[in-house]
């Protein structure tokens, strides 16, 4: 593979932020990074002392089953009494937990105290309707207090939760039942989404009608103010309120195995089939602990806040399970970034005084083309550390919000990891790593990565591969290990974990992802990311966002379609046009030109802000288009089918 970035701008951390930070600079993260790959076992031993365990391991790691490793084999733990009970202990039961704000406006401030004593009550609740330890449970909630609590409860007592974006489709809903045979679904009887309320429990209904595993179904009410229609059927479903209001607040926390299953959670197969990646608990617990407390470099007073919804993996580690392991005060908001206009993040952060700001880069390119009028006016002040997640961001956003959000004197930690990893494995450490815009950088601690050739030669650009097991890793895939073992384990004899990404190594060992395997295209001989393709139209000052596929061509292998949104304003026209190919030209060369450049408002994408790519291929090959469903705005890849055909 080829690479065709050309970034070299850096910029170390800030001398006052190293004082204070857990890594303080480049020697400190050295040390510790040399002593978790020599020495793993002891490593994640010295970690997981911060944690309470009713049983310590008796092993730190086994691979005597590779790849199904086991992680602190033989301890009892539970991440709901570390998130919570732990705390408590500690005399920190009245520090705020959550700082809830729905879309409308509305508030709530639960303290750790607070907090635990719902989850008690709930999973009270859960186990009087009779759920067992072991049996699933599916989650499809709103950003709402009651969404944590739910997971946590399920944690508690030992229930495997698996949370469905509320968002998803009826059929999506379907699916993630029946392939986790679900005993009970938490949903909500509405939500907030841009000023109207989705009828969630009307979606479930849907989704559930012919799943004889459901025996319960459990609804939230969040209709107060705009009452939606919600039917009850009688001795299946029941009200959140009515079930926790006559239940116990005491529950002793379930003593869960190492290697019992702590959840699942669901993400797209290329079969079509979603895979349920399955994630345990000791291993999980430790992982999504070290990473918030470093990555972040959590501190007591800090107000966190992640934008992410915990229907994504992003929520369950980084809002959730290790947000609350380290015991500080988070926001949580229900709704939208634009309602009820373009200012509301910025109106959040100022209100709560958030210091920790973890958002996805679709986000920000979202922010620069609404323009730097709605951030201006605002008090940002609080901030001391950014971060991005869910794809990599190109350096030209990443510069924006390193000057208009981070006022260019907070860290910008650039976040790559999956689903299936549980938890961060490259990042920046905030307090010891300069960085360089759209840059993943280094690995974290006990992650050993490789860049090699399909024949599994090391080299500067080609596939990603991880060579040693880590704490936070997926355990398989639900019911189908052998899928597990085709899928991540199917390359170089199956010595390493293949995670799917392309990745660079530059001249200071930095890893640069570029883009999934499948997005490499091959024009003229040149293998490139689109990923680095992309990022060269985002330089021009009037382009937000932009997405670039491959088609079959007869002369150069594939051609390239671009699909590019523009800021607010300006014109869809032949001079911009040009000017973008002449990038192309002078940033990569001709043989990159592409065949035709498409204007468009704003591009397919899943709920969870990442652009829908293999939409776009098929638009450029003109064939059918499957399930949109799952978009956000089903009605953009519709127009710009519209669009391609008239072109």
């Amino acid at each position: 593979m080829e690479s065709v970035s050309h970034e070299h701008r850096k910029f170390p951390p800030a001398s006052a932020f190293v004082k204070r930070a857990h890594i303080s600079g480049e020697d400190a993260y050295k040390a510790l990074y040399s002593k978790s790959i020599q020495d793993p076992e002891t490593f994640w031993a010295e970690a997981a002392e911060d944690l309470h365990w009713f049983n310590k391991w008796d092993s730190v790691l086994d691979t005597s089953d590779a790849p199904f490793f086991k992680w602190f084999d033989g301890s009892r733990t539970n991440l709901s009494y570390n998130c919570l009970d732990r705390h408590i202990e500690a005399g920190k039961g009245d520090k705020i937990a959550i700082h809830w704000e729905g879309e409308p406006g509305d508030t709530r401030d639960i303290s750790y105290a607070q907090l635990h004593l719902e989850v008690c009550r709930f999973a009270n609740a859960m186990k009087a309707r009779g759920v067992k330890k072991g049996e699933r449970v599916a989650i499809y909630l709103p950003m709402v207090p009651e969404l944590a609590i739910s997971v946590l409860a399920c944690a508690r007592i030992g229930a495997v939760h698996t949370v469905i974006f509320a968002g998803f489709s009826a059929d999506s809903i379907r699916d993630r039942v029946l392939d986790s045979e679900t005993r009970m679904v938490i949903t909500g009887d509405g939500g907030y989404r841009r000023g109207k309320m989705l009828e969630l429990k009307k979606i479930v209904d849907e989704g559930v009608a012919d799943c004889a595993c459901v025996k319960d179904v459990i609804v939230v009410k969040r209709g107060d103010d705009h009452p939606v229609d919600c039917p009850m059927q009688a001795g299946r479903d029941a009200w959140y309120h009515d079930l926790v209001a006559d239940v116990s607040d005491v529950c002793p926390a379930e003593e869960m195995e190492a290697e019992d299953l702590l959840f699942l959670l669901y993400t797209s197969g290329t079969t079509g089939k979603p895979k349920g990646i399955m994630h345990t608990t000791a291993g999980y617990q430790v992982y999504s602990y070290l990473t918030s407390k470093y990555i972040f470099d959590l501190k007591n007073d800090d107000v966190y806040w992640c934008t992410a919804d915990v229907g994504w993996i992003t929520g369950h580690t980084y809002i959730v399970y290790g947000i609350m392991q380290n015991g500080v005060s988070q926001v949580i908001y229900e709704g939208a970034p634009n309602h009820p206009d373009e200012g509301r993040f910025w109106e959040i952060i100022e209100k709560y005084k958030v210091s920790i700001f973890y958002t996805a880069p679709t986000a920000i390119r979202a922010f620069m083309k609404w323009g730097d009028n709605w951030v201006t006016n605002k008090d940002l002040s609080s901030l001391r550390l950014l971060g991005t997640v869910g794809e990599p961001i190109n350096p030209e956003a990443w510069i924006w919000y390193h000057k208009m959000i981070g006022s260019e004197r907070c860290p910008i930690v650039d976040t790559w990891w999956q689903t299936e990893t549980g938890g961060h494995m490259l990042t920046p450490m905030p307090g010891a790593t300069a960085t360089k815009p759209g840059c993943a950088t280094v690995p974290f601690f006990g992650v050993e990565p490789v860049i090699l050739t399909d024949e599994g030669e090391e080299v500067e650009a080609g596939i990603l591969a991880i060579k040693k097991p880590w704490p936070g890793m997926l355990r398989g895939i639900y019911g189908d290990p052998q899928r597990y073992q085709d899928t991540y384990w199917c390359k170089w004899d199956g010595k390493y974990y293949f995670p799917g990404d392309g990745a660079r190594r530059d001249e200071d060992g930095y890893i640069w992802i570029l883009g999934r395997v499948d997005d490499v295209v091959n024009v003229s001989g040149h293998r490139i990311g689109t990923a680095e393709l992309e990022s060269v139209f985002v330089e021009h000052q009037d382009v937000a966002e932009s997405a670039v596929v491959g088609i079959p061509h007869e002369i150069k292998g594939q051609g390239l379609i671009a699909f590019v949104t523009v800021i607010d304003g300006r014109a869809h026209d032949e001079p911009l046009r040009q000017e973008l190919i002449s990038m192309i030209d002078k940033g990569i060369g001709k043989f990159a030109r592409p065949e035709r450049i498409l204007f468009s408002s704003d591009l397919p994408k899943t709920r969870s802000g990442k652009i829908m790519r293999r939409l776009l291929r098929d638009i450029a090959e003109g064939k059918e288009l499957g399930n949109t469903t799952t978009l956000a705005d089903p009605s953009v890849v519709e127009e710009l089918q519209k669009q391609y055909l008239k072109a």
